[in-house]
């Protein structure tokens, strides 16, 4: 009875995991209002990179596996961009009581990206991120081309090279 309800559950994650992809797969960035860090209000159909890949990855001060993660491609970052013209935009889902925290994360870590605070998580639910990190390449049409939920060590190695694919115009797989 406990295997067949296991797997059931895996079943059923595995098609709630794989109908997000898909229905993310070429859709647009919705229209949401976030917060800059300096707490201006910033609408999240204004991101763009002038016809280049981005990297949008959704984060939290609390969340160990996301800093290890920002932190990985902050080492190979200026590289990404030379390479590819690839901007990462990193969308923290701290509440109001913990997003003071952001920006002195920010700043220690010398992360280099746009950051933006999704107080009332608004854009989280906009874009179906269940848990962070989650990871999406949009293409330079504004195009959701590819996500990921989760990281472990070496992730940023495969996500370098989607990048790499959709700033040569390539279909990811």
């Amino acid at each position: 009875m406990i295997k067949k309800v296991s797997l059931s559950i895996l079943v059923i994650s595995l098609f709630i995991i794989t109908a997000g992809f898909i229905q993310n797969e070429g859709r647009s960035i919705p229209s949401v209002d976030v917060k800059t860090i300096d707490g201006k209000q910033f609408n999240t159909s204004k991101i763009s990179n002038n016809g280049k890949p981005m990297i949008i990855s959704f984060w939290a001060t609390w969340c160990k596996p996301c800093k290890k993660e920002l932190d990985a491609i902050a080492e190979d970052y200026s590289d990404w961009q030379k390479e590819t013209g690839v901007k990462l935009i990193a969308i923290s889902i701290d509440d109001a009581r913990s997003s003071s925290k952001v920006s002195t994360d920010v700043k220690s870590k010398g992360w280099e990206y746009e950051v933006y605070l999704d107080e009332n998580q608004d854009f989280k639910r906009a874009m179906n991120v269940n848990n962070v990190p989650h990871t999406f390449v949009v293409n330079g049409k504004g195009e959701i081309v590819w996500q990921h939920n989760a990281y472990a060590e070496g992730d940023e190695e495969h996500l370098l090279e989607v990048v790499k694919k959709v700033a040569k115009g390539e279909k990811v797989d």
